[in-house]
């Protein structure tokens, strides 16, 4: 009894080892580091007029990404997300929205979770603008006395008063960059 209890025991081991061989075999796991800039167009129009928070977008990747001689994220790949954060338009400021990526498609199906933002410079809001002044006011600004006399001329400034913001639109097809805020672990990108 207990020989074919450790025989059982002994073959369960094997078969169990040899699949996680097979599993891993052609597949090289590496990390896409934070920080990684991922070009994309998006595939719809989304604006601050018309969308809310929690909206779904998509994107896709115009370029091969490598890291080092491996191509880890192919040409084509698709990227969805959703605004994650929008602010409505105000006297003094437009419209903003952004939008946080959440899933990465590659293209036979294999859904990878990532954490990323589409790039701005304003803290990855997309909009946010001040908008321009709603008038301007003349003051008078002197020169020097040239030849015996004052000379002025009038100086337009802006007044204290902006116009009220406008709507951001996004369209269609429109170049895009995705910054990653954390690592990618990839198993699933095979390695030739």
């Amino acid at each position: 009894m207990r020989k074919f209890l450790f025989t059982l025991l002994l073959i369960l081991f094997s078969i169990n080892s040899f699949a996680a061989e097979i599993n891993l075999r052609d597949y090289d796991e590496f990390d896409i580091p934070t920080g990684t800039h991922i070009p994309v167009i998006s595939l719809q129009e989304f604006s601050t007029a018309y969308c809310e928070e929690g909206d779904s977008v998509s994107f896709i990747t115009t370029s091969d990404i490598f890291l080092f001689d491996k191509n880890v994220i192919p040409q084509g790949t698709k990227l969805t997300g959703y605004i994650d954060k929008k602010n409505e338009p105000i006297i003094g400021t437009n419209a903003a929205m952004r939008i946080f990526v959440n899933k990465m498609y590659l293209k036979d199906g294999f859904e990878i979770p990532i954490k990323a933002y589409v790039y701005t410079s304003n803290n990855n809001m997309i909009g946010g603008e001040l908008t321009p002044p709603a008038e301007y006011i003349r003051i008078p600004h002197y020169q020097r006395w040239a030849m015996f006399r004052a000379m002025g001329t009038l100086q337009c400034v802006p007044g204290a008063k902006r116009k009220m913001g406008e709507h951001v639109t996004i369209s269609s097809g429109a170049d895009l960059i995705i910054v990653l805020t954390a690592p990618i672990h990839m198993t699933h990108t095979v390695i030739n």
